[in-house]
């Protein structure tokens, strides 16, 4: 989920349950605040109380929700897992350290620490491509011995030998989700559980389209709505992430607001191919 700012960048509660309403209308099956689309980096830890407790109060029970309460440090990791769960949240996903590099024994000891003290579902969040920092396939398989607690991976590296190796270390038992929309639908043929995806901002009902097809033995009509889905994920690179998914909300209707700074507002330039991928939708009329 995004987290709806106010122009002068203040917390947008009201936006986030209008947010959050309109997913749980599209069908979705989990909700995700306070992850990378949701600006974790950019919130202090009473804003993500409020987001998560705001959330958990809007979704009433219908979904999971699933709290990004990764930090820099174990131990304001634990705080905030501690806090999702104290605020109901179902569970709790953990990014790793994103500015100083640990070693595959020390994010065993990380993310056993974290599960132990939260007492909550843990799912681990690989995302190298934005931290630096890799989850080794041999530290899934330990913490799966060894916490009854880790549950799955968002994995957003990008690199499908890395999502495999996931899934055969973690066992069948443990849930590997996609982190990279276009990989969906690969993820779920190598036997993924599903998908944590940051397009469901603005096409939710593609996304389940995806995974209920899938699921139904569907693989023609997933493929189809995986193709479908392309354009909106390539259009990221249209600006400095998280913008490109809030500013498409915001042409859509939906309250998104700005983003924190450092972060500006898209070009002019760039906003215009970004109306044009939403008119392919159907979501914008055609000019």
């Amino acid at each position: 989920m995004v987290t709806p700012l106010k122009k002068s960048e203040e917390l947008d509660l009201e936006g986030l349950r209008v947010v959050a309403r309109f997913l749980l209308d599209a069908g979705v099956h989990g909700l995700f605040p306070v992850g990378s689309q949701g600006e974790f980096w950019a919130l202090s830890r009473e804003e993500k109380g409020q987001v998560w407790e705001t959330v958990v109060d809007e979704v009433n029970g219908k979904v999971p929700v699933y709290a990004g309460a990764g930090a820099e440090s174990t131990r304001e990791t634990i705080e905030l897992a501690r806090l999702a769960k104290d605020l109901g949240c179902d569970a709790a996903s953990i990014i790793t350290p994103y500015f100083i590099s640990p070693k595959g024994h020390e994010l065993v000891e990380h993310y056993k620490l974290v599960a132990e003290k939260a007492d909550l579902p843990v799912v681990l969040y690989n995302n190298p491509p934005r931290t630096g920092v890799r989850v080794p396939p041999e530290a899934v398989a330990r913490l799966v011995d060894e916490c009854g607690n880790v549950v799955g991976i968002k994995d957003s590296s990008g690199d499908l030998t890395t999502t495999m190796e996931f899934i055969r270390s973690g066992g069948p038992k443990f849930s590997v989700l996609a982190g990279r929309d276009t990989l969906i639908y690969a993820t779920l043929l190598y036997g993924g559980k599903g998908a944590i995806a940051a397009c469901g901002n603005v096409v939710p009902r593609l996304i389940v389209e995806i995974y209920e097809a899938f699921v139904k033995g569907d693989y023609e009509g997933a493929l189809e709505a995986q193709f479908k889905l392309a354009p909106l994920r390539l259009a990221f690179e249209l600006g400095t992430f998280p913008a490109v998914v809030k500013e498409a909300m915001e042409m859509v209707g939906l309250p998104a607001g700005p983003c924190r700074k450092p972060v500006l507002p898209m070009d002019e330039a760039s906003r215009e191919k970004l109306r044009t991928v939403l008119e392919g939708y159907g979501l914008l009329k055609a000019r």
